[in-house]
């Protein structure tokens, strides 16, 4: 029998309710839009998750599901608010016929995996009839999204279908890329270019690829030791501390871990004149950092924008599509984030907040709504 975790309190200054007789929890929902929240616990197997559907106007919620190790259960609802919304604007600038939603499961992906959790997880899924499409993200593996899809019909990225969608995440960040250079440099060739790549987890790895293909000079940092051994062997990358990676003289910074790495400290520590990877959520408050990023004559590429193959290689799949039509798709994240550069650099106007009303212009126009700022 499914349980619902109850929250019955919220100590965080990003949540808290408008008054003293609002649940807290519903009005973070109600500030940034959300249509549901699904709080999952299934203690036979250990299973804790949060499934956030932000927005359904375009079509169904889709977005992949993460593990991580959270410290506490608040960290874990925050991260899955930010990411499910979005999810949203990522579809709807690419020009999906897809919402947007989010799935976190609390855990180590290192040792507490097993069938049972996912499919238990499956069963959660399933109940929201289809208003929820889930995929592999951070922690999770083609694999595990097999178990899933033995209690539910709503996945993509399975293996024999499009299967990982890490190589199209990466080359539409490395596209995106060039187009950033094209802007800052007038060419978009990253020959020579110093470029951190900071998480070199699946996407991070086919972006390095990418990069010392075309003779880039590439500079790693991860969490895990003997990924940056091998990684650095492969690709001849130089191995950075995990804050050391701020401190470097580079062109080009690529967040591919998580978020809220471009933030005040850091700011203050980046040599660089572009901003662009494949991380989710990487400016800790939008309208903050983005404006110093702008004011510093750094292009950053915004993240929901440059990381949309991966949602578009699971579309893919849902729609019918081949592999090819993903690729092509993924290629003209080009055109979407220069156009979105030029369009800030003319109006004045941070890059977040142009691909925001580039997004949000798409749903209302659709949806008849005004979507929360």
């Amino acid at each position: 029998m499914f349980k619902f975790l109850i929250i019955e309190m919220i100590e965080t200054k990003e949540i808290h309710a408008t008054s003293s007789s609002e649940n807290p929890v519903i009005a973070a929902m109600g500030a940034l839009g959300h249509e549901q929240l699904l709080f999952c616990n299934d203690n036979a197997t250990g299973l804790k998750a949060i499934i956030a559907v932000h927005n359904t106007v375009l079509g169904p919620a889709l977005g992949g599901t993460r593990m991580w190790m959270y410290n506490n259960e608040m960290e874990a609802l925050n991260d899955v608010l930010r990411l499910s919304r979005g999810m949203t604007y990522k579809n709807s600038l690419a020009g999906l016929n897809l919402g947007g939603g989010k799935a976190v499961i609390i855990g180590d992906a290192r040792s507490m995996k097993s069938e049972a959790l996912f499919r238990r997880f499956g069963k959660f899924v399933n109940s929201l009839a289809g208003k929820y499409i889930t995929a592999e993200d951070v922690g999770i593996s083609p694999k595990d999204m097999v178990y899933v899809s033995m209690e539910t019909k709503h996945v993509a990225g399975l293996p024999g279908k499009s299967g990982d969608p890490s190589p199209v995440t990466a080359f539409g960040t490395y596209m995106g890329m060039k187009a950033c250079a094209k802007k800052q440099y007038g060419s978009d060739s990253l020959s020579g270019k110093k470029v951190a790549v900071q998480g070199v987890g699946h996407v991070g790895e086919y972006l390095v690829k990418h990069l010392t293909e075309e003779g880039a000079q590439v500079f790693i940092s991860d969490i895990h030791e003997e990924t940056l051994k091998r990684i650095s062997s492969e690709y001849n990358a130089k191995v950075l501390g995990l804050n050391e990676i701020y401190d470097i003289d580079m062109d080009i910074y690529a967040p591919c871990a998580l978020g809220a790495t471009v933030n005040d400290d850091t700011l203050n520590r980046l040599k660089c004149s572009i901003i662009a990877g494949a991380a989710n959520n990487q400016l800790a408050q939008e309208t903050v950092h983005g404006k110093i990023v702008m004011d510093k004559g750094i292009i950053y590429a915004p993240d929901f924008a440059l990381n949309a193959g991966g949602v578009i290689n699971c579309f893919a799949e849902v729609d019918g599509q081949d592999t090819k039509w993903a690729m092509d798709k993924a290629e003209a994240i080009y055109d979407t984030i220069y156009g979105i550069v030029d369009r800030s650099q003319s109006e004045n106007i941070p890059t977040y907040a142009i691909a925001n009303k580039i997004a949000e212009e798409r749903i209302e126009a659709i949806g008849k709504v005004k979507l929360p700022m």
